[in-house]
């Protein structure tokens, strides 16, 4: 197998990968919003949002370097402020529970 061979293979096996985290990841987010929404309690409101800017992170430097060409080390700090954003909310949410 050649290194090029051997690329491809990682790149779908990446794709296939943040696209399982997309879905798994936008399931939870709605199921905490739907949570939300029949409870009306703020923390699961939080815990909804903060999951969907993760699961926006996880995904989001990939898209940005193959869709719209932006350098990957910007789609990677973009990614990772996105996720820190996230996992603050989440946090937030669970304290104010």
């Amino acid at each position: 197998m050649s290194f090029h061979d051997a690329g491809t293979s990682i790149a779908i096996i990446l794709t296939v990968v943040k696209t399982l985290i997309l879905l798994v990841g936008g399931v939870i987010t709605f199921f905490a919003y739907k949570a939300y929404r029949r409870t009306r309690q703020r923390a699961l409101g939080y815990l909804a949002a903060g999951f969907g800017l993760v699961t926006l992170g996880l995904v989001l430097a990939g898209l940005l370097y193959e869709l719209l060409e932006v350098p990957l080390m910007t789609g990677i700090l973009l990614e990772s402020l996105l996720m820190l954003a996230g996992f603050l909310i989440i946090a937030y949410s669970l304290y104010v529970s």
